[in-house]
């Protein structure tokens, strides 16, 4: 198997990543034929895998113009995957010159690309650091130089704790990174359900089972689970709901991922919460 030039050195291209297959969903060009092949296997059980992604993307744009419209201009998000047009950072410096984003993410690509995209960037940066510890995120350089813990900070959590099991104690990562931010801080999360998919549990099941083969488990929780994460946050309206449903613009463009029509984007569960 060729190595692309823009794949660091290192990383087995031979195992599927879900950042790089998330990027394949998004029409993205920084992923390989492994992560393709998972791809369209796992489409085959859920065609609108995409339209799912989109949505997310789209969500995730609006609720950094809320934080932004409520003074927060600092962001940590964690599990970023591979920057693609409209990224958090993006988003957020053209709403306030001031706001500063720090990306997290495992997957040494994804590290790669950002790092690339934000080079010259003085008020952004990534962290190599996974999200069930903690701790590294916090006393990461890149945390302690852009971002005041002691002033609100939105948490971006955008379709990544799904893929922690409880074994990964999903909701103490969460309690803890909780603990470390500061009141009025906000808890943006978006979370992959059985719940609100137009296909038996069955079929979608199918989907679960391409990531579980990959080694990269899909844990599909209810929304009486997923509010669980949302423990020490006061819930914004309209709370936990499908990701078009979270104060919908009509405005957004088909590029930013507006498609509320389809109905694979009322799949899963988005939603903010603020600490008190």
């Amino acid at each position: 198997m060729e190595r692309p030039a823009w794949a660091p050195p290192g990383i087995d291209i031979s195992v599927p990543s879900v950042s790089r297959i998330y990027d394949y969903y998004l029409g993205g060009s920084h992923n390989f034929e492994v992560d393709r092949q998972a791809a369209r296997r796992a489409m085959e059980f859920m065609p609108g895998l995409p339209k799912i992604m989109q949505a997310n993307r789209a969500f995730m744009r609006r609720t950094v113009r809320h934080a932004v419209a409520e003074g927060i201009t600092q962001f940590l998000d964690i599990g970023s995957g591979i920057p693609t047009f409209g990224n958090v950072h993006e988003i957020a410096q053209a709403a306030s010159p001031e706001a500063r984003v720090v990306y997290v993410d495992h997957d040494p690509v994804a590290v790669a690309h950002s790092q690339a995209v934000l080079a010259g960037d003085e008020r952004s940066g990534v962290v190599a650091a996974d999200l069930r510890k903690p701790q590294d995120i916090l006393a990461a350089p890149e945390v302690t130089r852009l971002l005041d813990l002691e002033r609100p900070v939105a948490l971006l959590l955008v379709a990544v704790l799904h893929f922690l099991e409880d074994t990964d104690a999903p909701y103490a990562a969460v309690a803890e990174l909780r603990d470390a931010l500061a009141p009025g801080s906000l808890l943006v999360l978006t979370h992959a359900s059985f719940e609100g998919i137009p296909l038996t549990e069955e079929v979608a099941g199918g989907t679960v089972g391409v990531y579980r083969d990959i080694r990269n488990p899909l844990v599909m929780r209810s929304g009486e689970q997923i509010r669980g994460f949302f423990d020490g946050f006061e819930m914004l309206e309209p709370g936990l709901v499908s990701m078009p449903d979270w104060r919908p613009d009509r405005a957004e463009s088909p590029e930013d991922g507006a498609v509320p029509e389809d109905p694979y984007a009322f799949s899963g569960y988005g939603g903010v919460g603020r600490k008190a």
